[in-house]
């Protein structure tokens, strides 16, 4: 089928984020919508997403990103018959310090106004959520019991596949070479031909700083380098009725959920490495990078001392990947500087985490004139068009080596 030569509105990019957006506008009822895609659905880098979906997070507002991601993912299911996989496994964020315990009390309030089960537990219930861990010096955790983990192919195509049945429609394989404006409306560039729409919406992760210069636009997204490490197979799993809660530490700084009979490991090191900072390459397709695990070594010392299981464990998969991120680790949402009609989707660390909420953001204010609720620490005009790359990168690299630490206060 011919591609579409006038829209409403055109969403560039097909990962998570992307299928939100054309999900929740059509929900919203703007269905004279096209997404187009480079490649697949998926490709950049939601395809290597570990799919963490959890409800923790020091502010309300992130929260009910997150919670809003969740419920999009479910009734994307539901709407689309397409299955998206979601493990409610609940998951731990351990106190490593008094201090963080205090936080943790500080949060309940939020949790309960959001309707979001939420508990700060002792050690002795920690260890039989998740009889793996070594809860020697800790002091308890935070625990949400109904988050968990999803599918992120399955999200992804359950959120087109349900747009789709309202009336938006995709176009795959067709990279954007260009956008302009004229006239009040926008044409997008492809090999398949040129589409005009009064609204488009970037979201194309780690290629939107390229793709937006032309129009003097500076976007300080880069992407880092991103290890994850899958274990063969767990005894203690494998004896296990059910699965293990995912498990988060400020100390390691990381993220350990399980998956099938092992354990999935995310790990933000505290030299973090960036990837193509000088442009993505033009045949950059569904890969991974180089391993580099020397430098994760200080952070798995500490992660085989707390998951001694994990210490046990044959690694099965390393895979690192590129990760996209702005300078205060915070998606970049919304209309984008005197560009009438361009608004962005971009910048997203934790995509699968956030971007079904995010999309359901960007589409009320598309929609309605303004977000169903007040968000403006992701707004996407909050860095003004000045930062250098060494300031953006300097700032993402102690966002990076932060990773699970929490705020002084809230």
């Amino acid at each position: 089928m011919a591609m579409k030569t006038d829209v409403q509105v055109v969403v560039i990019g097909g990962g998570i984020v992307g299928a939100s957006v054309l999900y929740w506008l059509a929900k919203l009822g703007c269905t004279d919508t096209l997404l187009i895609e480079r490649r697949e659905l998926t490709s950049g880098s939601t395809w290597h997403a570990a799919g963490n979906t959890t409800y923790f997070g020091p502010y309300a507002e992130m929260t009910r990103l997150f919670a809003g991601s969740i419920r999009t993912y479910q009734r994307a299911e539901q709407d689309s018959g397409h299955s998206i996989n979601f493990h409610q496994t609940g998951s731990v964020r351990v106190a490593t310090t008094p201090r963080e315990r205090k936080l943790f009390h500080q949060y309940e309030a939020n949790y309960a106004a959001l309707g979001i089960p939420y508990h700060v537990i002792e050690n002795e219930r920690l260890s039989e959520l998740h009889p793996c861990l070594n809860t020697r010096d800790w002091f308890g955790a935070a625990h949400t019991p109904t988050d968990g983990h999803v599918d992120p192919s399955g999200a992804t195509h359950a959120l087109a596949k349900a747009a789709q049945l309202c009336g938006a429609e995709i176009q795959r394989h067709s990279p954007v070479e260009s956008l302009h404006h004229e006239n009040g409306m926008w044409s997008v560039h492809t090999p398949n031909g040129v589409v005009h729409a009064q609204h488009v919406v970037v979201a194309t992760s780690f290629w939107t700083r390229e793709l937006l210069q032309p129009l003097g636009l500076n976007i300080p997204l880069y992407a880092t380098e991103h290890h994850e490490m899958i274990t063969e197979d767990v005894p203690e799993l494998v004896s296990s009725p059910g699965e293990v809660p995912a498990y988060r530490d400020s100390d390691v700084s990381c993220s350990v959920r399980q998956e099938g009979k092992g354990f999935l490991a995310g790990i933000y090191e505290s030299q973090p490495e960036f990837w193509s900072l000088d442009g993505i390459p033009k045949d950059f397709r569904e890969e991974l990078l180089p391993q580099n695990t020397d430098r994760l070594m200080s952070h798995l010392e500490k992660l085989m001392d707390r998951l001694p299981a994990f210490a046990e464990a044959g690694i099965k998969t390393i895979n690192n990947g590129p990760m996209c991120w702005t300078p205060d680790g915070l998606p970049m949402l919304g209309p984008i500087g005197s560009n009438a009609g361009l608004w962005l989707a971009a910048g997203f660390n934790v995509g699968i985490g956030t971007g079904g909420g995010s999309g359901e953001f960007l589409a009320h204010w598309m929609v309605n004139g303004q977000p169903h609720f007040s968000l403006p620490s992701v707004h996407a005009d909050r860095f003004g068009n000045d930062m250098t790359r060494d300031a953006a990168i300097e700032s993402i690299k102690n966002c990076y080596r932060k990773g699970y630490r929490l705020p002084e206060s809230i």
